[in-house]
């Protein structure tokens, strides 16, 4: 080489270099962060997927936490319910033993009457107090609200309301509309004749059975009035019409029957299911175009949408066609349980309050009328609708555990499960992505030293070439 203006071997050697240093330099930082990928220039549509994928695992981990935090939420109530079964336990045994009368002296029942006070206290204490994180969860907070339940052609057609869950969307409610499709029926049987003529009869029905004697000549009023006064027993009333005596059972649905047998003598009835026996018809309902399951005028309908349960009054549950709206429009307790927000997200249960003002049903009574100077104190020796009172107390709050557990087991821990998997499959897709491969990058690593060292040298020899054409100056 004769020219030395431009040392173009020198310029292809310092470009070279710089690139095997540059290369060098960016397999350092790789083995130095653990990331294949770190600023946008590395791998530019790499490193949109690998964002989107770390705001999908900030979700996942934030979801599955809320999961894990509504089961530590549910577990203290259903803590606090299991509490309030055993009290209510006690409290049918102090009722069932004060039923025996003959046995138990004046002072006794007065002291059984203070341990059912101290029992209600206890109850709507725990109501009060139970909370988690400083909000209150069996006190009614946490139950759906509702308006217009008793509108309809009859003014108390929703005798009995029980929100279960249901999906509202922000700021909004969503109406029910309960269709009557078919009556509810009791059970009845007639007996054409106005007056009985001795005979025995055996009056059956859901409660239990009667045997009752009729001399001849006994005219249908007073038969009537025999038969009424043992419907407690039996759960079978008569009512005397146009010279006829029909026998109704006192409650509706497939579960009440009638049966009227003769003993002795002769008495034949008609309009039954067969010649001695008859059933009632549970009502048929459509509730938001869903048909509901029902027993008797009690009906229930179950989706992802809404899950409630009601009681009908009898004159609306009996008129066919006739419809009542009612609105769910907000409360319960909503947990956000999936990634992406919205409507979607949310699981959603009511936790109805279980106060003793609050545990029971009008037709029977609540809880609370078991205090002293209530109605149905032991005093007032109503036995049987105490105990019926503690019974669908005990039903509505077993009935509230067993959601809570069911949204525990199938919800909760389900999500969680799925989750955590998913969250590993997104992690591992994402590091696919963003981390670096020490194996390969420690190769490359090797290989940049090595072009850098010799990069180097040839750029040395370069730079030493020019020096040459002092030769030619004899010197």
């Amino acid at each position: 080489m004769s020219r030395i203006n431009t040392n173009v071997p020198s310029l292809v050697s310092a470009h070279v270099l710089a690139r095997n240093q540059g290369a060098l330099n960016q397999t350092m930082q790789r083995l130095s962060t653990g990331l294949r990928i770190n600023a946008g220039k590395d791998d530019p549509a790499g490193l949109i997927a690998s964002e989107m994928l770390r705001s999908e695992m900030v979700a996942i981990r934030s979801s599955i936490d809320n999961a894990n935090r509504a089961n530590n939420m549910i577990s203290i109530t259903e803590g606090a319910l299991q509490e309030v079964n055993a009290l209510l336990l006690d409290m049918e045994s102090l009722v069932d033993h004060t039923a025996n009368t003959a046995a138990l002296s004046s002072e006794e029942v007065a002291a059984n009457q203070v341990q059912i006070d101290s029992i209600l206290d206890s109850i709507n204490r725990i109501a009060t107090s139970t909370e988690f994180q400083g909000k209150k969860l069996l006190n009614g907070s946490l139950a759906y609200t509702t308006s217009g339940v008793t509108t309809g052609m009859t003014a108390s057609a929703v005798t009995h309301l029980q929100v279960n869950s249901a999906r509202l969307p922000a700021g909004g409610h969503r109406d029910v509309v309960v269709e009557v499709t078919s009556s509810a029926q009791t059970a009845r049987l007639v007996y054409t004749g106005s007056t009985v003529g001795g005979v025995t009869l055996q009056i059956g029905g859901k409660y239990g059975t009667e045997q009752l004697s009729f001399a001849s000549g006994t005219t249908a009023a007073n038969a009537v009035t025999a038969i009424n006064g043992s419907k407690g027993l039996t759960g079978v009333s008569a009512t005397n019409s146009g010279g006829n005596i029909y026998f109704s059972s006192t409650e509706y649905g497939s579960e009440a029957f009638v049966s009227v047998e003769a003993i002795s003598g002769t008495f034949a009835v008609t309009d039954g299911d067969s010649s001695t026996k008859d059933n009632g018809v549970d009502v048929g309902l459509m509730i938001n175009g869903t048909q509901a399951t029902t027993r008797g005028l009690d009906a229930s309908v179950r989706s992802t949408a809404l899950s409630l349960d009601l009681s009908l009054a009898a004159a609306f549950a009996t008129d066919v066609g006739t419809t009542t709206t009612f609105s769910v429009t907000g409360g319960g307790a909503n947990f956000s349980i999936a990634p992406t927000l919205g409507i979607n997200a949310m699981a959603s249960l009511g936790i109805q309050n279980v106060a003793t003002g609050s545990l029971g049903r009008g037709n029977i009574g609540y809880l609370s009328s078991l205090g002293s100077g209530q109605t149905n104190q032991l005093t007032s020796e109503n036995f049987d609708i105490a105990q019926q009172v503690i019974r669908e107390a005990s039903k509505q709050v077993s009935g509230l555990r067993g959601r809570l557990g069911a949204f525990q087991k199938n919800t909760l821990e389900t999500v969680v499960n799925s989750l955590s998997v998913t969250l590993e499959n997104t992690t591992a897709a994402e590091s696919a992505i963003r981390d670096a491969d020490f194996a390969e990058e420690t190769s490359k690593l090797t290989r940049a030293q090595i072009l850098v060292n010799s990069s180097t040298a040839v750029l040395q020899l370069a730079n030493a070439q020019p020096r040459s054409v002092l030769s030619l100056f004899g010197g």
